[in-house]
């Protein structure tokens, strides 16, 4: 993983005097409401960006900036955060996956400190008006997971990797931000429903895209918001013979906490926090039911009891 280090205003003043003379691109998107700012010297980065995320007039002040550059005098994968003037440096970064999760991580520090919206780190799919939500550590399969249920024509997808969400009374309100998805070339492989979505020479060295999935799956099935009913938190554990258990809030509280709320790329950790955190996961268990899924079968199977939970037919 890449390392993240807090820096004073002043010393982001310094590093903005050092890196503005190289800015080739200044990229202004709309991440929930929040207005984002790449400055970058990368054509291709800033090609896969723009078709990332949703654009911003550029007549809009931004509310946080991300600047990407190579720079030898750092180590690989370092971010260095100023939170006061949310402007972050992301020096010596290849992988796109990191650089557009810090971004919805920027947007998600602006907004949980300002309008009680929080991120969720997950997929989250709508299934006849009720919004289910895929949750997991790396290499859970919640990513194959969702693209699974995705088969299904009665569902339709809101995020598959990050939403935001708000609580409002007994619902929980959330809502996607991005335009397309970064997706993984094994889905092809996995679910034969996606292959040919995206060209193979259009995968980049980690053996992703940027891709439009309206394609496979239909315009009328990406949603901008549902209302949260089921969490499914994916956990791999070989040794347990329990295949799925429910979470009462307590525990799944906890759960959730122990695991840094299943989500490696918050740029800001501390005691407020914390204590944010902790609420805003309590109220979403309060009013969610939410099931903890062992993914140490194959993904077919898994996708059997992900579909018996959700009331998604199973696949012929």
């Amino acid at each position: 993983m890449y390392t993240v280090s807090a820096i004073s205003i002043e010393e982001k003043g310094r590093l903005m005097e050092r890196y503005l003379p190289q800015v080739r691109y200044e990229i202004k998107s709309e991440i929930y409401g929040c207005c984002i700012k790449l400055l970058c010297d990368d054509h291709i980065l800033k090609d896969t960006w723009e078709d990332n995320f949703y654009s911003m007039s550029q007549n809009v002040r931004s509310h946080g900036r991300l600047f990407i550059f190579s720079d030898p005098s750092y180590p690989p994968d370092s971010v260095l955060y100023d939170p006061a003037s949310k402007t972050a440096f992301l020096l010596n970064f290849k992988y796109y996956g990191w650089i557009k999760s810090l971004a919805l991580s920027l947007a998600g520090d602006i907004l949980e400190d300002e309008h009680n919206i929080y991120s969720i780190h997950g997929a989250c799919i709508d299934v006849d008006g009720k919004g289910i939500c895929i949750v997991g550590g790396p290499g859970a399969g919640k990513t194959t997971q969702t693209y699974g249920l995705l088969r299904d024509p009665s569902t339709r997808i809101v995020s598959d990797d990050w939403f935001f969400a708000r609580v409002y009374g007994p619902d929980v309100l959330v809502y996607g931000s991005e335009k397309n998805f970064y997706i993984q070339q094994d889905l092809e492989t996995i679910w034969k429903g996606f292959r040919g979505l995206v060209e193979k020479g259009d995968y980049d060295a980690d053996g992703r895209a940027v891709a439009d999935v309206r394609w496979v799956i239909g315009k009328g099935r990406i949603l901008p918001m549902t209302t949260l009913k089921i969490i499914i938190v994916l956990r791999r554990a070989p040794a347990d013979e329990n295949v799925v258990q429910t979470l009462d809030p307590e525990t799944g509280l906890k759960f959730f906490a122990e695991n840094n709320y299943f989500n490696p790329h918050l740029l800001v950790r501390n005691p407020s926090k914390t204590i944010i955190r902790n609420q805003y996961v309590a109220d979403l268990l309060d009013r969610t039911t939410v099931y903890l899924v062992n993914t140490a079968g194959t993904p077919a199977e898994t996708q059997k009891w992900i579909r018996s939970l959700v009331g998604v037919s199973q696949a012929v």
